[in-house]
């Protein structure tokens, strides 16, 4: 049963802060992004469980993969998207123009669904760039967010150097 306060069914600390998951009908549903004063909580069920694994197995090695099975609430476009993100390996990115070229889409239009990803770090849009920077992340260009997507980068041992200097 889902924590009666925040809804969630683990708040985990992670060396970006803590992370809210949802889960629904035995899939990863959401995680979020939370503040310090969001108390932490256990995982409520076995798969909580396994979820929260997968993400301290992530924050210590960056080359693991996650495996749990995911059901993001999102349009037939925005799924694409999710697709193609999924499909860029650990340690690369891809820019908005090249994967909006690969989608038959436009850039702004695939910098949206990105922002809107429910499934952040597990779907990564942290390894889209910019085609002369480092990008946004969740809607931001400075601040937190920015700090996030430079982190995950540099723990899966993307060179960050031409991303910060362009």
């Amino acid at each position: 049963m889902k924590d009666a306060e925040t809804g969630f069914d683990c708040v985990l600390e992670s060396p970006l802060g803590r992370l809210g998951i949802r889960l629904q009908a035995g899939q990863l549903s959401r995680v979020e992004f939370l503040p310090d004063t969001v108390p932490l909580q256990v995982p409520v069920s076995l798969f909580a469980s396994r979820v929260a694994a997968e993400f301290e197995g992530y924050f210590e090695d960056a080359q693991q993969r996650f495996s749990v099975p995911v059901a993001p609430a999102a349009t037939p476009f925005q799924q694409r998207v999710l697709t193609a993100l999924s499909a860029i390996p650990t340690g690369q990115t891809r820019s908005y123009g090249e994967l909006a070229v690969q989608l038959g889409s436009g850039a702004r239009a695939l910098g949206n669904a990105c922002r809107h990803n429910p499934l952040t770090i597990v779907v990564p849009c942290h390894r889209v760039v910019g085609a002369s920077g480092i990008g946004g992340y969740a809607g931001h260009t400075a601040g937190p967010e920015l700090q996030r997507k430079l982190w995950l980068l540099d723990h899966e041992g993307v060179d960050l150097t031409p991303l910060k200097t362009s």
